[in-house]
């Protein structure tokens, strides 16, 4: 029988179901070891013929690898290995013919020897399986069709690719039936040989990601930000093609840090920003507030934070030590000048207008020390109400991190706060977190 193409068969799919008749079932044929299957039409996403899969180490035998499906990543699943079948020659290119399956919220790809045609039946001539009509485990088939002459085994892929809840009778199901069935020894369901497969993905691929970032951007990947490092990890693995998931050059780095840094890095906090920070802030006892705002660059956020203090503890005196080891940035912090509209209006009460434009009042200049200072020197301090250093301790080696985690930590009072960026957490149970996304803010317990 003469194959039809991709295009036409992903398009009779389509119409097939979409046409409503009398027919009630219809399914998708293939080929498995010169048996013809069907399964659901329903659970066929599409068909698809490709070669280029990337091999997982330490995954089952019949777990072919993971393909780039229009940037998803899924799993390809070989049906002849998992039923234990004959594999017939590859295609002249080497492709293989895959049916791509929906189960539920989930997507596999599977790989068959043929694909054949889009049947229509009625339900009820779908008879119950019997093992005479197959090579495969009788448990894996929901029944038997004959369509013009040709009989067709209906494969019941929900039960193939068990859920979760299921894992555990489905797994003992096919290892009890595996001797007998002439089934993979190991008789896993798909969907935990592939739970198990992702995290090989991300353990092995992540490692050389971690490397290149600290090696290209001095960004060390710690208990402080490895959430959000392994979470962007599988989202950035998604968006791009198998070849340029690894961070290769300094493009690629700063690419993948974009998402990591807080809002407004390196300019004014604006309005609503202000606002989610004033309200993170708890009742402090202190009748002069004591800020270190280390790594501050030019002063932005030292005066946004400013505002935000006289704002959120009216009466209170705010002392901030603000340091950098940009001399440049910080020797221009403390004459800076601007255009109201350069300022956002959660500022504008706290700014007075001179000769050459608007600056901080002299409150807020007053309350403010900007100092040239590598936070990795001694850094003498009195107690502190408040630690702000978003971002920067990610910049810093795992050993480095610890050691001025240690150092907030004993130079803060017991009710002293700590914010740190928008994707750090403070690693230590120590501490209770007060405030997350797009502020993370910390208290002791």
């Amino acid at each position: 029988m003469e194959l039809k193409s991709l295009e036409v068969l992903n398009s009779e799919i389509q119409e097939q179901k979409e046409r409503v008749d009398t027919i009630d079932f219809k399914m998708v044929t293939f080929s498995l070891g010169g048996k013809d299957y069907g399964v659901d039409i329903m659970n066929v996403k599409e068909i698809a013929k490709d070669d280029k899969f990337t091999y997982v180490p330490n995954a089952a035998s019949f777990v072919r690898g993971v393909y780039n499906l229009r940037g998803d990543i899924i799993p390809i699943v070989d049906f002849r290995i998992f039923f234990n079948l004959p594999i017939n020659k590859h295609t002249e290119n080497g492709e293989e013919n895959m049916l791509i399956l929906r189960i539920g919220d989930q997507v596999f790809g599977t790989i068959v020897d043929k694909i054949d045609k889009v049947v229509g039946i009625s339900s009820d001539t779908i008879q119950p399986p019997h093992p005479i009509f197959g090579d495969i485990n009788i448990k894996f088939i929901s029944g038997v069709a004959e369509k013009d002459g040709d009989l067709f085994i209906i494969l019941d892929v929900d039960r193939i690719f068990a859920a979760k809840d299921d894992a555990k009778s489905s797994r003992q199901t096919i290892a009890e039936d595996a001797p007998e069935q002439g089934y993979p020894a190991a008789g896993t369901p798909v969907q935990e040989a592939v739970e198990e497969r992702k995290s090989v993905i991300s353990d092995s691929a992540l490692e050389f990601v971690k490397e290149n970032l600290f090696a290209l951007k001095h960004f060390a990947s710690s208990p402080l930000n490895e959430t959000w490092v392994r979470q962007h990890f599988l989202d950035w693995s998604v968006s791009r093609s198998e070849a340029n998931v690894q961070v290769k050059t300094d493009a690629d780095a700063e690419e993948f840090l974009a998402p990591f840094y807080s809002p407004y890095t390196g300019t004014f906090w604006d309005d609503d920003y202000s606002q989610f920070v004033c309200d993170a802030l708890p009742n402090l006892s202190s009748k002069i507030i004591q800020v270190w705002n280390p790594g501050c660059g030019k002063g932005y956020e030292t005066f946004s934070f400013a505002c935000v203090l006289k704002t959120r503890y009216p009466s209170v005196q705010i002392r901030i030590w603000a340091n950098d080891n940009d001399i440049m940035a910080i020797s221009n912090a403390p004459n800076m000048v601007f255009d109201l509209d350069e300022v956002p209006s959660f500022c504008h009460s706290f700014m007075v207008k001179g000769s050459n434009g608007y600056s901080f009042n002299q409150t807020i200049r007053d309350g403010i020390s900007f100092e040239y200072h590598d936070i990795l020197h001694s850094n003498v301090y009195p107690d502190l109400d408040i630690v702000l250093a978003r971002d920067l301790l990610s910049f810093f080696s795992n050993e480095k991190q610890e050691l001025l985690l240690n150092e907030f930590s004993e130079k803060l009072k017991n009710e002293g706060v700590i914010i740190l960026g928008r994707h750090e957490e403070m690693p230590d149970d120590d501490w209770r977190r007060i405030a997350r996304d797009p502020v993370s803010a910390y208290v002791r317990k």
